[in-house]
């Protein structure tokens, strides 16, 4: 069978990339059942595996308030460190890592990681105290 490049791009359209109905597929499943994620947009702390460039070799102490949005920079190359300023959008340096968004449940004083290596981000868990990432910043 012999296709032109027009039949194959209908093809490839109505077999492939045509818009699927999704209440097609979840007509038996209830409203409740369907995971709702409003933040799916953004990258969390689990989602990146690599870490980013050592910035500092001590935690920064801020205080974050109740509910608000924080942006913790991942990347390391941040000029507001310990917060994102966008830097990782920069084509040029060929940047993976994305920001971590998260919120605290208490308006307190928080240690969050400068050093990018952390276990618990955003927060400081003493990774810095290594002694690789204290001889990587003298």
């Amino acid at each position: 069978m012999h296709l032109t490049v027009n039949k194959v791009s209908q093809f490839v359209y109505s077999n492939i990339l045509k818009p699927r109905n999704i209440r097609y597929y979840c007509k038996n499943v209830k409203d409740t059942e369907i995971p709702k994620n409003p933040l799916k947009k953004y990258y969390g702390a689990s989602d990146q595996v690599t870490n980013g460039y050592i910035y500092d070799k001590k935690p920064f102490k801020y205080t974050c308030v109740a509910g608000k949005k924080y942006s913790w920079c991942l990347c390391g190359k941040s000029a507001k460190q310990p917060f994102c300023d966008g830097t990782h959008n920069n084509i040029h340096l060929k940047i993976k890592q994305k920001p971590i968004f998260f919120t605290v449940e208490e308006t307190k004083d928080y240690w969050l990681c400068n050093c990018k290596q952390t276990s618990n981000r955003p927060f400081c868990d003493g990774t810095h105290l290594r002694e690789d990432i204290q001889e990587k910043r003298r």
